[in-house]
């Protein structure tokens, strides 16, 4: 019972690190909505962290934004083809080709 408690509080902790942090009003109607997208949204990084790496299976969801969403790429069209062009020597590469491949989407770089 103890560790279930404590993971509670992880998922807790980790909604007030990001978006509960910055609840827009006083208003109910308004805060709901912004507890219901921070939900969705703390869910589906956790599932990329999952999809990515047992490494960033256990990070937390900022660690996750930082090393895959938050990514200094570039994006170039061409022939009805985007194409990502990541960084060369780049740590997280691996795991963020992971997650692209686990989408269902071909990376081309």
């Amino acid at each position: 019972m103890h560790r279930e408690h404590a993971q509670v509080e992880q998922v807790f902790a980790d909604l007030e690190d990001s978006a509960l942090a910055h609840l827009p009003s006083g208003k109910f109607t308004a805060n709901a909505a912004w507890l219901t997208l921070a939900a969705t949204a703390y869910n589906l990084t956790r599932v990329a962290g999952h999809l990515a790496s047992v490494f960033h299976t256990r990070a937390r969801t900022g660690t996750i934004r930082r090393h895959l969403i938050h990514i200094p790429a570039r994006i170039a069209t061409g022939a009805r083809r985007l194409t990502l062009h990541l960084p060369q020597r780049w740590r997280w590469a691996g795991d963020f080709s992971d997650l692209w491949t686990a989408t269902g989407q071909r990376m081309v770089t």
